[in-house]
């Protein structure tokens, strides 16, 4: 699924028209790669976050309890730069802006994405937006 099609289905999970639901589907778009056999590039988001050093903040978005926050810089350190440069690039932003803005919204997307405290890995995340959605 393109990435602004992420973008319109993250705007109704989000429950708004916030661009930052385009720039959360464009980064999911080019991670999308890294979905290990999943089909849902929450996956490879996750395991991005994990290798970038913000393992434990992710790790609280799936939980159950509170999201630990981050910022656009620990974004920007956690993920490829050729990563955020795209994202931003789609957006009209520099690689800063579009992590500063993805940083407000990834610790409740991901929260709202992950019923029960677990990755759904049997779900497209397609579906999984639209189950939460409806």
């Amino acid at each position: 699924m393109a990435g602004e099609d992420l973008g319109r289905l993250f705007r109704g999970l989000l429950g708004s028209d916030d661009a930052r639901a385009d720039l959360l589907g464009s980064l999911l778009d080019e991670l999308g790669g890294s979905t290990a056999g999943t089909g849902n590039p929450l996956d490879g988001l996750l395991a991005a976050l994990g290798e970038g050093g913000l393992g434990h903040q992710a790790h609280s978005w799936v939980a159950a309890g509170p999201n630990e926050p981050i910022d656009g810089t620990q974004l920007v350190g956690a993920l490829p730069p050729d990563t955020l440069d795209e994202v931003g690039r789609r957006a009209g932003l520099s690689a800063a802006e579009a992590a500063d803005q993805l940083a407000q919204v990834l610790p409740e997307a991901v929260d709202r994405l992950t019923p029960g405290g677990q990755l759904p890995h049997d779900t497209s995340l397609e579906d999984l937006i639209k189950s939460h959605t409806s």
